[in-house]
């Protein structure tokens, strides 16, 4: 127990990387640079974004237009089992939260976003998750949803 009473937050374990967000001048350029060295399904495109596809992961190309400020895009996104733990700890250890997400940054400033492996795509199999320390978790109706259209459905139990 610590002095106030309380003790120790609760932790969440990292699971893996949800996505990366990388920034460039040029959508076009970028797809096109990309496209010459990787053989990728574009997953979704927008004025100011795409998203390569890397199975149920993915990586955001996202135009740089900075004027010198803060970095506000890139960041990379960790995928947790327990969201509400990460809250906490970060909450206990003063962090900068960024933004309506749970986003927050390191004493360095890099951004991370926390992601709850029950409501994305990205999948590991359950021996996996086990030998991680990690039980089954359900995914979200809209997960198994655009896991089933991306033709990656998990398992019924």
């Amino acid at each position: 127990m610590d002095d106030s009473g309380k003790g120790a937050p609760r932790k969440a374990r990292v699971l893996g990387i949800n996505h990366v967000v990388l920034e460039v001048g040029d959508l076009d350029e970028a797809l096109d640079f990309y496209g010459a060295i990787f053989d990728f399904t574009l997953r979704g495109r927008g004025d100011h974004n795409a998203f390569i596809g890397m199975g149920d992961q993915f990586i955001q190309l996202t135009i740089n237009k900075r004027d010198g400020g803060p970095d506000t895009k890139r960041h990379f996104g960790l995928v947790v089992d327990d969201r509400d733990g990460v809250a906490e700890a970060l909450e206990a250890a003063g962090a900068e939260r960024v933004g309506e997400r749970l986003n927050f940054r390191d004493p360095w400033g890099n951004r991370i976003e926390v992601v709850s492996y029950a409501g994305i795509q990205f999948t590991k199999a359950d021996h996996v998750l086990k030998g991680m320390g990690v039980g089954r978790i359900e995914k979200t109706d809209e997960a198994v949803k655009e896991l089933s259209e991306a033709g990656m459905a998990p398992p019924k139990a």
